[in-house]
C-alpha cells in the first residue's frame, strides 16, 4: 500500500502589531494595519490576529510598552504563533529583546518588504538589486544572530567567539555589497545603453503606489501581456512597450510614445531598496512625462498619493 505525501507548506501564522501616536484617528491605523495584513499575505504568511498601542514615543528598549507586550506573549503561547510582524522598523536590540520575551520570530516592515521584493525578482539586475538591499540591511544587525552565544563571552579584556564571528560576518557582507556594486555599474551601463537609444523618442512613465494597477494600464495601452496580478510588488523591472494612438484628424500624424510600467512606491518604503532601485528608477528620471495613477477607491489615496509625490522627490524626478 502506497502512502501519499503532502509537500504543500503551510503558511506561516502571524500576526500584526502597530504602534500609532496618539493623536492619529483609528480608521487611519486600522487602514495601515490593512496594508501589513496584505503585505504578509503576499509574503506568503496567514495573519491570525492583530494589536494596536497608541504611545507618545516607542520604548526605546521593546518599541511597545510592557502590559501589550504580556498580551501579545499569552496569545502567541495560545495559538502556536509563528512570527509577530510590526508596522516599522525596528533596532536591532529592539528585535532581540523581542524574541527573547515573546518567544517567537519577529519581522519589522522593512524585512517583509525585503522578502517579497527578493521573492518577486526575476531579472539578473533586480535579483542583484535586492540582494545588495538586503545585506545592507543585515549588516548592523548581524549581533542578532549570534545571540546563542551570548553565554560563550569572555569577561573584561576578553573577547568572545561570537564577536569574533560577528567581525568576521560583517567582513563578509562588507565584501560581498562592495562586490554587488560593481555587477550593478556593469549591469547599469547596459541599461544606460539601451536608454540613449531611445532618446529621440517621447517617453511617458507610470508611477504610482503599488498595487494601484500601472501593469493593467500598460497592458490596456500598449495591448501586451506584462504580468499584472493583485499583489503588491509584482512587478519589480522597469517595462518599456511601444503605443501607437491612430492619427491626429488635424494633423493626420499618429501619436506615437514609449510607455513604462516601473516599481510601485509604499508608506515607510526600505531606503536601502529606494538606493538600490535607483538605477532601475532611471526610466523615471528621463521620461518626458510621468503619469500618476491613482486608485481613487481606496480610503487613504491622498495619502498614497503624497507618498508617491515625496519618494519622486527622493529619486530626483519631482520637476
Amino acid at each position: 500500500m502506497g502512502y501519499q505525501v503532502n509537500n504543500i507548506k503551510e503558511p506561516e501564522k502571524a500576526i500584526l502589531i502597530g504602534v500609532e501616536p496618539k493623536n492619529t484617528p483609528l480608521k487611519s491605523s486600522s487602514v495601515y494595519l490593512d496594508e501589513l495584513e496584505f503585505l504578509a499575505y503576499t509574503s506568503g504568511a496567514k495573519t491570525l490576529e492583530r494589536f494596536t498601542q497608541r504611545l507618545e514615543n516607542p520604548n526605546p528598549k521593546t518599541y511597545i510598552g510592557t502590559g501589550k507586550m504580556d498580551e501579545i506573549t499569552s496569545y502567541v503561547k495560545e495559538n502556536k504563533i509563528d512570527l509577530a510582524i510590526f508596522d516599522d522598523e525596528l533596532s536591532p536590540s529592539q528585535i532581540r529583546n523581542l524574541e527573547e520575551y515573546i518567544q517567537c520570530k519577529i519581522v519589522d516592515r522593512s524585512s517583509l518588504i525585503l522578502d517579497i521584493f527578493a521573492k518577486n525578482a526575476q531579472t539578473a539586475q533586480a535579483k542583484t538589486q535586492v540582494e545588495l538591499a538586503q545585506s545592507e540591511y543585515l549588516l548592523p544587525r548581524l549581533t542578532r544572530m549570534w545571540t546563542h552565544l551570548q553565554k560563550q563571552k569572555g569577561g573584561i579584556g576578553m573577547k568572545g567567539p561570537g564577536e569574533k564571528e560577528i567581525e568576521t560576518d560583517r567582513r563578509v557582507i562588507r565584501d560581498k555589497i562592495s562586490k554587488l556594486k560593481k555587477e550593478l555599474k556593469a549591469i547599469d551601463k547596459q541599461s544606460v545603453t539601451r536608454r540613449k537609444n531611445r532618446e529621440t523618442q517621447k517617453r511617458v512613465a507610470l508611477v504610482g503606489y503599488t498595487n494601484v494597477g500601472k501593469s493593467t494600464i500598460l497592458n490596456l495601452l500598449a495591448k501586451s501581456d506584462v504580468l499584472a496580478q493583485d499583489k503588491l510588488f509584482a512587478t519589480l523591472d522597469s517595462t518599456v512597450r511601444k503605443v501607437v494612438f491612430p492619427p491626429d484628424p488635424v494633423t493626420y500624424k499618429p501619436c506615437i510614445f514609449l510607455l513604462s510600467d516601473t516599481v510601485g512606491f509604499i508608506r515607510k518604503l526600505p531606503h536601502q531598496l529606494v538606493e538600490s532601485f535607483k538605477s532601475t528608477l532611471d526610466e523615471v528620471i528621463e521620461a518626458d512625462i510621468l503619469l500618476h495613477v491613482v486608485d481613487v477607491s481606496h480610503p487613504q489615496f491622498e495619502e498614497q498619493m503624497d507618498t508617491v509625490t515625496k519618494t519622486l522627490a527622493e529619486i530626483g524626478a519631482s520637476n
